[in-house]
């Protein structure tokens, strides 16, 4: 992910004016171009040693080498070109290319860092267009450089240009959002018994009229606005619409208030059933190393990205930075972390944990085959197939035994320079380097490969066995190096991510440890551990650097023989109070309202409803799992642009997401990004000169837009998927709390082996005819042998049905049933979430 990224200040894409409005305002300075209608030949334009300028017809034009891998590869240019700071300059010329391409127009500092103070992408057709922009000039400049970069295609094609001019004493641009109409929903839908509100943008100050209507246009309910003021996240003065006592299904819903018609939504039971596969279907298309296969995502298909083919220098044999190992390591594999072709332990590590912890919740909605990827059929469920994949990087980031330092992680490992977009993964010639090995890296690596221990074996106990030698190493590793913290000025290629307080970390990976071993070192460091007892739930919600609710969390809902466990529970639950308060008070609905949003805004709001949704697990309180509905449905439309953040979700979702390979804005040929990936959000701080540009005084909601080179509001990230695919698929969860009790009990133990004995309580009013009870082991336990029940055991997730005698269970009545199991040699804890005929019992 690009979270350091000064040598990029250089992407400022802007929106073009009207040519009468370009009129106007180039009439007011002198021209700053010299020969920009090539009266005079081509001096002084100048070109790359790669192509030659000729002057045709009046024109400039040059036939553009193929074969290269950046823009910034094949440059026409002129020098010397004036700017005073603080004037607006329109800017304007003629272009074509042939075949149709999209350009590169620049004006921009003329040596490193190569600030641009203009960049704008312009679709070049055959035919030939006029193209106008307009931009501020933040310092004046005797000899900025203007710069058409043209490189990056693999095929050769020719460009030609026209009437270039530059002018100062423009009219400033002022960029306005189209953020469609002014009542605002959730635009993929509702469920039938959950919340549902929307917002209504609006200068009355006194209840209004709304009325709901069907697909047919008839009139479905109606009700009166309530007035909320003016939200400060926002600026807007806003009204709540609830229609929440509307249950009937239905798609082409639309909402009326003061005179405006929302996009249409659906009320039904499914409408996030495909959200969590596509979330997670994101991931294969991410992967470093292998060929992403066409057959399994239609439009995506690629070769191998960094496999050692040329021009990729791979990651098969990857050295060091300079000074910092002498060896090489094999870390091909893993997922790239963003847009970008950086693999980074840190983000690695809440990501594949937050994917497997998904899988934790609930393994029964997990299956094989169901994302379509190359290990599916064999068995695994494939949210574990995905995740393995980002592990084995992972573990492939340890410093080997005899060198210094073994047993940490390296930190990173990514370009030795950044590349432009777009830019193919297997077309990246840069060469890889490894990064230092950090005590937050290898705390990540602990904490994963201790959570991959437990959850990896039924499946393949070499493999658990594998991550477990590695944890533990890890653990070891970072106690004796517990403050190696990676350098804040390693933004070169990849970004920083430096963190100078791993104690959460610490806290994250000891949890982890203490659950799937059970050994008293990891139980006494997490009761030690000041995280243990602090309020770690921040307002802002836990990212990769905040990693102890990861720990809480875990311990929270994994079952686990915690002195004080209880104590944990009501922690989380206690979080999850302050989010719900923060949400009622909030005109959005927003679980997240800090005075500035984050870089990643949308990732802070989905693990702050994770949090809610866990205290929904703990305590089976409708008021946790409605504020998890209503704070979706910011992400997927209710919010002031009007849009989905979730690409291919509503009417208007996110589509130029900052990304290489899926650049479909830069390069028709490439794809978007694929349908379920996340926009990061908007982002306060618009660190990119795009966003700079186009945003500067936005208020929090409005600090995004849409444009592939806005890397601080719109990048796309493996850590941001990873809540969205555990939210998504708590919602899709259609179980309900159950009138029944069930109290499972040990009735005796051996090494390897022991009795359990289930009781199921009916605590409702009607009986139950035929029941099926089903669990998951929360370690490698396995049922040999049962009664008073038919039993069936898929890896973890364990079945146990009626027998015909047994069937009815009466109100206030029970069934007992049993059953003799094997286990490994660590923990035997009990299950703790059980399901009867789906749903829930406490």
């Amino acid at each position: 992910m690009t979270r350091c990224r000064a040598a990029l200040l250089a992407l400022l894409t802007m929106v073009a004016l009207s040519p009468a409005a370009f009129a106007r305002a180039a009439d007011e300075g002198p021209e700053q171009i010299v020969n920009g209608t090539f009266d005079a030949g081509t001096a002084p334009w100048w070109s790359t040693g790669n192509t030659a300028l000729t002057v045709e017809g009046g024109r400039l034009c040059a036939d553009i080498p193929g074969g290269t891998a950046n823009p910034w590869d094949v440059i026409i240019g002129q020098d010397g070109v004036p700017l005073v700071a603080g004037d607006t300059y329109a800017y304007r010329f003629a272009a074509s290319a042939t075949p149709a391409r999209v350009g590169k127009a620049l004006i921009q500092l003329p040596v490193d860092p190569w600030t641009q103070y203009l960049s704008a992408s312009p679709e070049l057709s055959v035919s030939g267009n006029d193209y106008s922009y307009t931009f501020t000039a933040p310092v004046s400049l005797p000899n900025a450089q203007v710069a058409f970069q043209l490189g990056g295609s693999a095929e050769p094609w020719r460009f030609c240009m026209d009437d270039v001019s530059l002018k100062g004493g423009a009219e400033p641009e002022v960029y306005e959002p189209d953020t469609g109409p002014r009542v605002r929903v959730n635009m993929v839908g509702y469920l039938p018994s959950g919340p549902k509100k929307a917002t209504l943008v609006t200068e009355a100050t006194t209840p209004l009229d709304w009325e709901l209507r069907n697909a047919a246009g008839e009139t479905a309910a109606t009700g009166r606005t309530s007035p909320k003021g003016t939200d400060v996240s926002s600026g807007q003065n806003v009204h709540t619409i609830d229609f929440g006592a509307y249950a009937k299904p239905g798609t082409g819903y639309t909402l009326t208030a003061d005179g405006e018609t929302s996009r249409p939504f659906e009320i039904g039971a499914g409408v996030y059933d495909s959200l969590p596969t596509d979330a997670l279907k994101f991931y294969y298309t991410q992967r470093s190393g292998i060929e992403i296969l066409d057959s399994l995502r239609p439009g995506y298909g690629r070769p191998a990205g960094h496999a050692g083919t040329a021009p990729n220098q791979g990651d098969t044999d990857v050295p060091c930075q300079p000074g910092v190992c002498d060896y090489t390591l094999n870390v091909k594999g893993g997922w790239y972390d963003a847009g970008d072709h950086g693999k980074y332990v840190v983000n690695g590590g809440i990501s594949v944990h937050q994917l497997m912890a998904a899988y934790e919740r609930d393994r029964a909605a997990f299956t094989d085959g169901q994302l379509s990827i190359p290990e599916s059929g064999n068995g695994v469920p494939d949210v574990l197939d995905e995740a393995r994949w980002e592990q084995e990087f992972i573990l492939s980031m340890q410093v080997p035994d005899g060198r210094p330092y073994a047993g940490m992680a390296h930190h990173k490992v990514h370009d030795q320079n950044w590349t432009g977009l777009p830019l193919l993964p297997h077309l990246d010639p840069q060469k890889r380097e490894l990064h230092a090995p950090s005590t937050a890296a290898t705390l990540n690596l602990a904490a994963t490969a201790a959570q991959a221990a437990r959850l990896f074996a039924p499946h393949d106990a070499a493999f658990a066995a594998r991550n477990l030698k590695a944890a533990r190493k890890a653990w070891a590793a970072a106690k004796a190096n517990p403050e190696r913290y990676a350098d804040p000025a390693d933004g070169v290629g990849g970004g920083a991510y430096d963190d100078a307080d791993v104690s959460d970390e610490f806290y994250w990976a000891a949890a982890e440890l203490y659950l799937t071993t059970g050994e008293k070192e990891f139980r006494d460091f997490v009761l030690a551990s000041p995280h243990h007892t602090g309020d770690v739930w921040r307002e802002r919600g836990f990212d990769w650097g905040n990693t102890a609710q990861l720990g809480r969390l875990d311990l929270a809902t994994v079952p686990n023989a915690l002195p004080g466990r209880d104590e944990v529970r009501r922690s989380v639950v206690a979080g999850a109070e302050k989010y719900l308060a923060i949400q009622r008070a909030h005109p959005y609905g927003l679980p997240y309202a800090p005075a500035d949003f984050d870089w990643g805004s949308n990732n802070l709001i989905l693990n702050n409803l994770v949090v809610l949704a866990a205290a929904y697990d703990l305590t089976g309180q409708e008021k946790y799992r409605a504020a998890v509905r209503e704070g979706m449905d910011y992400l997927l439309g209710r919010n002031a642009l009007n849009r989905s953040y979730v690409t291919g979700y509503g009417e208007v979702s996110a589509q130029n997401q900052h990304s290489r390979w899926y650049a479909y804005q830069l390069d028709h040929s490439l794809p978007h990004p694929p349908r379920g990936s996340l926009a990061g959000g908007p982002n306060s701080a618009i660190q990119d000169p795009v966003a700079q540009r186009l945003l500067r005084g936005c208020k929090p909601q409005f600090c995004y837009i849409d444009d592939i080179e806005s890397w601080s509001t719109n990048e796309l990230t493996i850590n941001w998927n990873s809540p969205l695919a555990w939210v998504s698929a708590f919602l899709a969860d259609k179980g309900e709390q159950s009138a029944c009790r069930v109290r499972y009990s040990a009735h005796g133990s051996w090494p390897g082996g022991f009795t359990s004995q289930i009781v199921i309580e009916n605590t409702g009013r009607e009986s139950v005819d035929g029941w099926t009870l089903s669990w998951s082991f929360p370690g490698g336990q396995r049922i040999r042998q049962g009664w008073e029940a038919e039993f069936a055991q898929s890896g973890a997730v364990v079945t146990a049905t009626s027998l015909g005698h047994n069937d009815r269970i009466r109100p206030g009545g029970s069934v007992t049933f049993g059953f003799v199991g094997t286990h490994t040699s660590g923990p035997n804890p009990a299950p703790e979430t059980f399901r009867l005929n789906g749903d829930r019992c406490r």
